[in-house]
Protein backbone atom coordinates (compact mmCIF):
# COMPACT_ATOMS: atom_id res chain seq x y z
CA UNK A 1 0.00 0.00 0.00
CA UNK A 2 1.19 3.42 -0.85
CA UNK A 3 1.14 6.52 1.66
CA UNK A 4 0.52 9.90 -0.48
CA UNK A 5 2.10 12.45 1.60
CA UNK A 6 1.75 15.64 -0.03
CA UNK A 7 -1.64 16.42 -2.06
CA UNK A 8 -4.22 19.39 -2.76
CA UNK A 9 -7.63 17.44 -3.59
CA UNK A 10 -9.38 20.45 -2.14
CA UNK A 11 -8.03 22.00 -5.87
CA UNK A 12 -10.98 23.53 -8.13
CA UNK A 13 -8.42 21.26 -10.80
CA UNK A 14 -11.00 18.53 -9.43
CA UNK A 15 -14.07 19.83 -9.18
CA UNK A 16 -15.60 17.99 -11.73
CA UNK A 17 -14.82 14.49 -10.60
CA UNK A 18 -13.60 15.16 -6.78
CA UNK A 19 -15.91 12.05 -5.09
CA UNK A 20 -14.94 9.40 -7.72
CA UNK A 21 -11.35 10.00 -7.47
CA UNK A 22 -11.49 9.77 -3.53
CA UNK A 23 -13.32 6.75 -3.60
CA UNK A 24 -11.17 4.65 -5.94
CA UNK A 25 -8.17 5.48 -4.52
CA UNK A 26 -7.95 2.60 -1.45
CA UNK A 27 -9.38 0.55 -4.63
CA UNK A 28 -5.76 1.58 -6.47
CA UNK A 29 -3.67 0.55 -3.72
CA UNK A 30 -3.05 4.39 -1.82
CA UNK A 31 -3.84 3.50 1.81
CA UNK A 32 -3.70 7.05 3.15
CA UNK A 33 -3.54 10.81 1.66
CA UNK A 34 -2.29 13.69 3.78
CA UNK A 35 -4.05 17.14 2.18
CA UNK A 36 -1.95 19.71 2.70
CA UNK A 37 -3.59 23.68 2.60
CA UNK A 38 -1.54 26.35 1.30
CA UNK A 39 -4.16 29.36 2.48
CA UNK A 40 -6.63 31.04 4.57
CA UNK A 41 -9.53 29.15 1.79
CA UNK A 42 -7.77 26.09 1.66
CA UNK A 43 -7.78 25.38 5.44
CA UNK A 44 -11.08 24.13 6.29
CA UNK A 45 -11.67 22.42 2.87
CA UNK A 46 -8.64 20.21 3.77
CA UNK A 47 -10.14 19.73 7.24
CA UNK A 48 -13.15 18.85 5.73
CA UNK A 49 -12.10 16.10 2.75
CA UNK A 50 -10.11 14.61 6.42
CA UNK A 51 -13.52 14.55 8.05
CA UNK A 52 -15.16 13.04 5.22
CA UNK A 53 -12.80 10.07 4.19
CA UNK A 54 -11.07 7.97 6.55
CA UNK A 55 -7.89 7.40 5.09
CA UNK A 56 -7.67 11.05 4.19
CA UNK A 57 -5.74 13.15 6.69
CA UNK A 58 -4.93 17.13 6.67
CA UNK A 59 -1.79 19.41 7.53
CA UNK A 60 -2.34 23.29 7.78
CA UNK A 61 -0.45 26.26 7.34
CA UNK A 62 0.19 29.20 5.34
CA UNK A 63 2.17 28.98 1.86
CA UNK A 64 4.86 31.60 2.31
CA UNK A 65 3.20 32.98 -0.63
CA UNK A 66 0.02 33.88 0.96
CA UNK A 67 1.64 35.01 4.21
CA UNK A 68 0.92 38.42 3.20
CA UNK A 69 -2.97 37.61 4.54
CA UNK A 70 -1.37 36.71 7.81
CA UNK A 71 -2.60 38.90 11.19
CA UNK A 72 -2.81 38.27 14.76
CA UNK A 73 -6.54 37.30 14.52
CA UNK A 74 -6.00 34.63 11.02
CA UNK A 75 -2.91 33.39 13.39
CA UNK A 76 -5.29 32.49 16.03
CA UNK A 77 -7.96 31.10 13.84
CA UNK A 78 -5.18 28.74 12.40
CA UNK A 79 -3.64 27.44 15.41
CA UNK A 80 -7.09 26.55 16.36
CA UNK A 81 -7.82 24.51 13.32
CA UNK A 82 -4.72 23.12 14.46
CA UNK A 83 -5.88 21.61 17.26
CA UNK A 84 -8.53 19.05 15.14
CA UNK A 85 -7.56 15.52 15.52
CA UNK A 86 -6.92 14.56 12.09
CA UNK A 87 -4.39 17.04 11.41
CA UNK A 88 -1.39 15.57 11.37
CA UNK A 89 1.56 18.54 10.85
CA UNK A 90 1.57 22.34 10.51
CA UNK A 91 2.44 23.32 6.18
CA UNK A 92 2.79 23.90 3.48
CA UNK A 93 5.00 26.79 5.35
CA UNK A 94 8.85 28.01 4.65
CA UNK A 95 10.00 30.70 2.12
CA UNK A 96 9.42 31.18 -1.52
CA UNK A 97 12.04 33.65 -3.13
CA UNK A 98 11.22 32.40 -6.48
CA UNK A 99 8.00 34.48 -6.96
CA UNK A 100 9.62 36.87 -4.10
CA UNK A 101 6.49 37.87 -2.89
CA UNK A 102 5.29 39.04 -0.43
CA UNK A 103 8.73 40.33 0.74
CA UNK A 104 11.06 38.30 2.58
CA UNK A 105 11.02 39.80 6.15
CA UNK A 106 7.09 39.00 5.96
CA UNK A 107 7.79 35.66 4.46
CA UNK A 108 10.40 34.81 7.33
CA UNK A 109 8.02 36.35 10.39
CA UNK A 110 5.01 33.83 8.97
CA UNK A 111 7.19 30.77 9.09
CA UNK A 112 8.90 31.52 12.40
CA UNK A 113 5.46 31.77 14.22
CA UNK A 114 4.29 28.88 12.13
CA UNK A 115 7.09 26.96 13.33
CA UNK A 116 6.83 28.56 17.14
CA UNK A 117 3.20 26.96 16.64
CA UNK A 118 4.19 23.66 15.81
CA UNK A 119 6.54 23.66 18.75
CA UNK A 120 2.85 24.66 20.97
CA UNK A 121 1.29 22.00 19.40
CA UNK A 122 3.73 19.09 19.11
CA UNK A 123 2.88 18.66 15.23
CA UNK A 124 6.04 18.01 12.98
CA UNK A 125 6.48 20.59 9.83
CA UNK A 126 5.87 20.27 6.19
CA UNK A 127 8.32 22.54 3.86
CA UNK A 128 7.95 25.15 1.09
CA UNK A 129 11.20 26.10 0.29
CA UNK A 130 11.97 27.15 -3.38
CA UNK A 131 15.45 28.97 -4.09
CA UNK A 132 16.04 29.99 -0.54
CA UNK A 133 17.74 26.85 0.50
CA UNK A 134 20.21 28.71 3.60
CA UNK A 135 17.27 31.03 4.90
CA UNK A 136 15.11 27.62 5.25
CA UNK A 137 17.96 25.65 6.76
CA UNK A 138 18.91 28.39 9.13
CA UNK A 139 15.56 29.55 10.55
CA UNK A 140 14.45 25.78 10.72
CA UNK A 141 18.04 25.31 12.71
CA UNK A 142 17.49 28.50 15.04
CA UNK A 143 14.04 27.13 16.05
CA UNK A 144 14.99 23.44 16.42
CA UNK A 145 13.14 21.91 14.48
CA UNK A 146 14.66 18.63 14.35
CA UNK A 147 13.01 18.55 17.73
CA UNK A 148 9.49 18.26 15.76
CA UNK A 149 10.35 16.63 12.73
CA UNK A 150 10.15 17.84 9.04
CA UNK A 151 9.15 16.64 5.20
CA UNK A 152 10.68 19.26 2.90
CA UNK A 153 8.24 19.32 0.51
CA UNK A 154 9.00 18.76 -3.62
CA UNK A 155 12.39 18.69 -2.28
CA UNK A 156 14.47 20.84 -5.45
CA UNK A 157 17.95 21.47 -4.28
CA UNK A 158 21.26 19.42 -4.69
CA UNK A 159 23.46 16.82 -2.60
CA UNK A 160 24.93 19.55 -0.69
CA UNK A 161 21.56 20.71 0.60
CA UNK A 162 20.03 17.22 1.19
CA UNK A 163 22.82 16.04 3.48
CA UNK A 164 22.48 19.22 5.58
CA UNK A 165 18.75 18.49 5.81
CA UNK A 166 19.37 14.31 6.08
CA UNK A 167 21.25 15.09 8.64
CA UNK A 168 19.15 16.79 10.94
CA UNK A 169 16.85 13.74 10.80
CA UNK A 170 14.38 15.33 8.01
CA UNK A 171 12.77 13.49 5.06
CA UNK A 172 12.89 14.76 1.35
CA UNK A 173 9.55 14.61 -0.53
CA UNK A 174 10.06 12.68 -3.51
CA UNK A 175 7.48 13.79 -6.76
CA UNK A 176 6.99 13.47 -10.43
CA UNK A 177 10.29 15.97 -11.08
CA UNK A 178 12.36 12.52 -10.65
CA UNK A 179 10.70 11.20 -13.86
CA UNK A 180 11.99 14.04 -15.83
CA UNK A 181 14.88 13.94 -18.39
CA UNK A 182 15.70 17.50 -16.90
CA UNK A 183 15.38 16.19 -13.44
CA UNK A 184 19.13 15.07 -12.63
CA UNK A 185 19.95 16.96 -9.84
CA UNK A 186 17.04 15.42 -8.11
CA UNK A 187 17.80 12.15 -9.53
CA UNK A 188 21.27 12.52 -7.72
CA UNK A 189 19.84 13.16 -4.53
CA UNK A 190 17.45 10.21 -4.46
CA UNK A 191 21.13 8.00 -5.17
CA UNK A 192 22.82 9.96 -2.89
CA UNK A 193 19.93 10.17 0.21
CA UNK A 194 18.98 7.01 2.41
CA UNK A 195 15.98 5.21 1.58
CA UNK A 196 14.85 5.62 5.58
CA UNK A 197 14.55 8.93 4.79
CA UNK A 198 12.04 9.30 1.70
CA UNK A 199 8.86 9.60 0.74
CA UNK A 200 6.48 10.06 -1.52
CA UNK A 201 4.42 12.61 -3.10
CA UNK A 202 2.52 14.01 -5.93
CA UNK A 203 1.55 17.72 -5.24
CA UNK A 204 -1.27 16.93 -7.21
CA UNK A 205 -2.56 18.53 -9.23
CA UNK A 206 0.13 19.76 -10.16
CA UNK A 207 3.91 18.28 -11.73
CA UNK A 208 2.42 15.03 -12.98
CA UNK A 209 5.31 12.39 -13.75
CA UNK A 210 6.09 11.10 -16.90
CA UNK A 211 4.26 9.65 -19.38
CA UNK A 212 1.10 12.15 -17.93
CA UNK A 213 3.59 15.36 -17.57
CA UNK A 214 1.47 18.13 -18.17
CA UNK A 215 -1.39 16.46 -17.26
CA UNK A 216 -3.62 16.67 -13.96
CA UNK A 217 -1.65 15.22 -11.44
CA UNK A 218 -3.66 12.13 -9.00
CA UNK A 219 -2.05 10.21 -6.21
CA UNK A 220 -2.82 7.25 -8.67
CA UNK A 221 0.23 8.31 -10.45
CA UNK A 222 2.59 7.56 -7.63
CA UNK A 223 3.78 4.33 -8.70
CA UNK A 224 5.90 6.14 -11.60
CA UNK A 225 7.44 7.93 -8.65
CA UNK A 226 8.08 4.88 -7.19
CA UNK A 227 9.32 3.18 -9.57
CA UNK A 228 11.93 5.58 -11.03
CA UNK A 229 13.22 5.59 -7.15
CA UNK A 230 13.94 1.96 -7.59
CA UNK A 231 15.75 2.44 -10.66
CA UNK A 232 18.00 4.92 -9.88
CA UNK A 233 18.58 3.22 -6.19
CA UNK A 234 18.55 -0.35 -8.05
CA UNK A 235 16.20 -2.22 -5.47
CA UNK A 236 13.05 -3.44 -6.17
CA UNK A 237 9.66 -1.72 -6.36
CA UNK A 238 8.23 -3.40 -3.51
CA UNK A 239 10.92 -2.21 -0.99
CA UNK A 240 10.44 1.56 -2.45
CA UNK A 241 7.07 1.30 -1.23
CA UNK A 242 7.53 -0.45 1.80
CA UNK A 243 9.34 1.81 3.10
CA UNK A 244 8.46 4.95 2.27
CA UNK A 245 4.80 3.71 3.39
CA UNK A 246 6.55 3.06 7.02
CA UNK A 247 8.39 6.20 6.83
CA UNK A 248 5.23 8.21 6.01
CA UNK A 249 4.03 6.56 8.93
CA UNK A 250 6.60 7.33 11.50
CA UNK A 251 6.62 10.99 10.26
CA UNK A 252 2.96 11.38 10.62
CA UNK A 253 0.67 9.19 12.96
CA UNK A 254 3.42 9.20 15.77
CA UNK A 255 2.39 9.14 18.90
CA UNK A 256 2.82 12.41 19.82
CA UNK A 257 0.00 13.58 16.67
CA UNK A 258 -2.86 10.94 17.34
CA UNK A 259 -2.99 10.84 21.22
CA UNK A 260 -1.60 14.34 22.08
CA UNK A 261 -3.47 16.24 24.55
CA UNK A 262 -4.08 19.53 22.07
CA UNK A 263 -6.22 16.60 19.37
CA UNK A 264 -9.77 17.88 19.50
CA UNK A 265 -12.74 16.68 17.65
Amino acid sequence: MIFETHAHYEDEAFDEDRKELLDSLPKNNIEYVVNISSSIETVDKSIDLAKNYEYIYAAVGIHPGETAHMDEDRFSWLKDRAMHKKVVAIGEIGLDYYWDTPDRDTQKKWFARQMEMAKELSLPLVIHSRDAANDTFNMMKEAKAEELGAIIHCFGYGVEQARQYLNMGFYLGIGGVVTFTNGRKLKEVVEYAPLEQLVLETDCPYLSPVPYRGKRNSSLNLPYIAKEIARIKNIDYDTVIHITNENAKKFYFNERNINGQTRKS
